[in-house]
């Protein structure tokens, strides 16, 4: 046992298990909150993972798993896939319809509880402590429930506290954590969703093809998800046009011939990506996943953004776990930003300039994806995690002269 680990079980052993404190706690067991609790588990530090809900529980969510989602998984974690997407109906707000097939797999298609709920057992196999149906009230790292700087406070709504020498923010970008770093969030987008369950006649014709809809709204779209008898199918725009997107939702419904099937679930959520300047931690705090506003601005993909954030986040919190004063705890903090920024961060810049074009011209992304095989090729390409959207632009001189082209205006 090395003399760190050491002081460490003699440290628990002193205080007792009800003043023990943890390496890392992780607030949230969404996949970002998951994954960083695996990540840090497997290095052999003690992690409590903390979730205010019983799992499993509902999650709106299309549950698309693109490449990059599937390459930042755990080793080993076997996918619980709906269906295998092989093709994909494209349509311009319910004309100019086309499909597009390919031989092979574009991407995978899921249930978020059970997706959740696997990744949560992988986290609790590596060796994390999982405690469900525990809301998280704040985080202190000043005053007398800190018993001294190298400690943070997490207070439960119990009124309770846990101990950690570093804590991971993965609750949700409207959750307690993100607030307490400072998260700023610059683009809000409103998500309705309905799952409809349907006749194996009408699953049997979806079966291994979603539909993408450019909406009516300036920045929407529509989608269809098959998950073996229901259909996912849900809209998305920019928050203030409630009632415009609800209305969008309706009509996509109708047109697609599912306006008299029964929606087991109708729910909706906001979608929140940060700004450039937003801050990704403060002290021994720091956030990942939708906590930090980490998604994708146009296609508000999240998944694969909460899961590769999630691991570094569980990595270096392991680092600042470890600092022995505030100065080598903020540097720690600061490299697990420069690495969300340089990847995640180059992929969000591209993605906004990309919402940009398409809420101009959505007619123009149409034809591309839909008339022209190289975006076609380019669009399997990045769903299936060979390449990404900013390597595209950086790439090729055509994308790039018409993002800079938009930019200009």
């Amino acid at each position: 046992m090395s003399s760190d680990n050491a002081a460490r079980e003699a440290g628990r052993d002193a205080a007792g298990d009800s003043e023990r404190v943890w390496d890392v706690v992780v607030v949230g067991a969404g996949p970002a909150g998951a994954s960083a609790a695996y990540a840090a588990a497997s290095s052999g530090r003690r992690v409590l993972l903390l979730e205010k809900a019983e799992l499993p529980r509902y999650k709106t969510c299309g549950g698309g798993i693109i490449g990059p989602s599937r390459d930042a998984l755990p080793p080993g974690f076997e996918l619980p896939l709906r269906d295998r997407v092989h093709a994909v109906t494209f349509s311009l707000n319910g004309k100019l319809t086309r499909t597009r097939r390919s031989k092979r797999m574009l991407f995978g298609l899921i249930n978020r509880p059970e997706f959740d709920a696997g990744l949560v057992e992988v986290a609790k196999a590596a060796g994390a402590e999982v405690r469900t149906g525990v809301p998280v009230s704040r985080v202190e790292q000043h005053g007398p429930s800190v018993p001294d700087r190298r400690t943070v406070a997490v207070v439960l709504g119990d009124g309770s506290t846990v101990h950690a020498r570093a804590v991971v923010g993965a609750d949700g970008s409207a959750g307690r954590i993100g607030a307490h770093v400072g998260v700023k969030l610059e683009q809000v987008d409103l998500g309705l969703e309905a799952e409809i369950p349907v006749p194996a006649t009408v699953a049997e014709d979806w079966a291994g093809r979603v539909h993408l809809d450019w909406g009516p709204i300036p920045g929407s779209y529509g989608w269809v998800f098959p998950k073996g008898d229901t259909l996912t199918v849900g809209v998305i725009s920019a928050r203030g046009e409630g009632s415009a997107t609800k209305r969008y939702l309706e009509d996509f419904i109708a047109r697609l011939g599912l306006a008299g099937f029964e929606p087991s679930i109708s729910s909706g959520h906001l979608t929140r990506c940060r700004s450039d300047d937003s801050p990704l931690s403060r002290g021994r705090v720091i956030v990942c996943g939708d906590a930090a506003g980490l998604l994708e601005p146009w296609t508000r993909e999240g998944i694969s953004f909460a899961l590769r954030s999630g691991r570094l986040a569980g990595e270096w919190a392991v680092r600042i776990a470890e600092a022995q004063d505030a100065v080598d705890a903020r540097r720690q903090a600061l490299n697990y930003a420069f690495a969300i920024k340089a990847g995640l961060g180059v992929e969000m810049g591209v993605g906004r300039r990309m919402l940009t074009l398409f809420e101009r011209r959505p007619g123009l992304i149409h034809a591309a994806v839909t008339g022209f095989r190289p975006a076609w090729r380019a669009f399997a390409r990045i769903t299936r995690g060979s390449t990404t959207l900013a390597e595209i632009v950086r790439t090729h001189p055509l994308a790039r002269r018409t993002l800079s082209a938009m930019d200009r205006g």
